[in-house]
């Protein structure tokens, strides 16, 4: 029979991106309490769907009140940075226990998102939405 290999690091760290934003995520055994910018998270993520999107690594591998976490989150908007933050959180604890990276990866919380915002193109007013079209 397999063993478990769990890591008994006292702190891991790893990095979650998404659209311009970049998650640094800091993961401690503790009691389920998360902090993000220096502030609480429900209060950072105000929105519940975002709440839900940055949480979903744990709802997937049953572990919400094993871990405090730390995150420091910069660029893009709010919706980037929970995906972002949920990105790093999933990586953080594939490298606390290799057991929940089948998990994880099913979920497809491991791949990084790469769609970003498309540049504007000359003569257009958005990437790709022009002016109307006059026949005379």
């Amino acid at each position: 029979m397999a063993e478990k290999k769990v890591k008994s690091v006292s702190q891991i760290i790893s990095t979650g991106r998404r659209k311009k934003s970049i998650a640094r995520v800091r993961l401690f055994p503790g009691s389920g309490k998360w902090i993000v910018n220096g502030r609480d998270m429900g209060e950072y993520l105000q929105r519940d769907t975002l709440l839900l999107v940055a949480r979903q690594p744990f709802d997937v591998t049953n572990t919400g009140d094993k871990y405090d976490i730390i995150v420091r989150v910069v660029g893009g908007g709010i919706a980037g940075q929970a995906g972002a933050i949920c990105h790093g959180v999933a990586r953080a604890l594939v490298k606390a226990d290799e057991m929940y990276k089948k998990e994880l990866k099913e979920a497809g919380l491991l791949t990084r998102d790469s769609r970003m915002k498309e540049r504007k193109k000359y003569g257009l007013k958005k990437a790709r939405k022009a002016s109307q079209f006059s026949k005379r």
